[in-house]
């Protein structure tokens, strides 16, 4: 499942979606708004996609992760539109054999989706607003 959506994230469907029962491990990464950020109080966040393009890349690194590692079921979800702090911005669920290859896939697939993925982030401060660019590539092994 890849889904972009401006509706709340149903945390437990993605970790169903990507659970297994021949998984020993199910890995889940759930970020979050906070409400600060470079020393300001964070009032909201707006998040936009070019959505086909998204699903598209990130059904790209979901691939590359399958080869990687041996995912038995996978599953990422990320909001857009207006957040607040404390709401869920992104789910990313991974299934497999053993604890190792399901921590190491899902930090790939986080990292790599805020590095590729066109999803845009602005947060809005008391007193302003920034564009946030995604997080800065990274060299992956």
């Amino acid at each position: 499942m890849i889904k972009i959506t401006e509706k709340p994230i149903d945390v437990q469907k993605v970790i169903d979606t990507a659970s297994s029962l021949g998984a020993g491990a199910v890995n889940v990464f759930i970020g979050t708004v906070r409400n600060n950020a470079n020393g300001k109080n964070v009032v909201w966040l707006e998040y936009e996609a070019y959505e086909t393009m998204a699903v598209n890349e990130i059904r790209k690194i979901i691939d590359d992760a399958s080869h990687r590692w041996p995912l038995l079921g996978w599953a990422v979800s990320h909001r857009i539109g207006t957040l607040k702090p404390g709401e869920v911005s992104v789910v990313v669920a991974v299934a497999s054999p053993h604890r190792r290859e399901s921590f190491e896939a899902c930090q790939y697939i986080i990292d790599t989706l805020k590095a590729n993925a066109p999803i845009w982030k602005k947060e809005v401060f008391e007193d302003g607003e920034e564009w946030v660019s995604a997080r800065p590539a990274m060299a992956v092994n």
